[in-house]
């Protein structure tokens, strides 16, 4: 029997769902690592990764467009298709998000101080 691995998402931000619309990223890690070849071996490097959600979303009329876009404290709650949830706390929006006329749609990005796979 197959078990559902992809599918639709569920995204919310304080509570507001949006209209997932493409992809949803979010880090498996909390740490980015880097081979380092010596000749002694291979090590490696580690640094914290900014946890994150990067999302394609349908913008309609009643979009929270202030609060996404000003807010610094958000808290981004994702449901995947195959139950796993990953919530981002601390969130803020980064990069330019730009909403496309001609679909509706906007690339959203998320930044945030801590992300718990629960």
């Amino acid at each position: 029997m197959g078990k559902k691995a992809a599918g639709t998402c569920y995204i919310k931000v304080d509570g507001d769902q949006l209209a997932v619309a493409g992809g949803v990223e979010v880090p498996l890690t909390a740490v980015e690592r880097e081979a380092i070849n010596t000749s002694a071996g291979v090590f490696y490097s580690e640094k914290d990764l900014t946890p994150y959600v990067k999302l394609e979303a349908v913008i309609p009329k009643d979009f929270p467009r202030e609060k996404i876009t000003q807010s610094d404290d958000m808290t981004i709650t994702v449901e995947l298709a195959n139950g796993s949830v990953y919530v981002l706390s601390g969130a803020f929006l980064i990069n330019p998000a730009a909403l496309k006329g001609d679909d509706g749609k906007a690339e959203l990005e998320f930044n945030g101080e801590k992300g718990i796979w629960q």
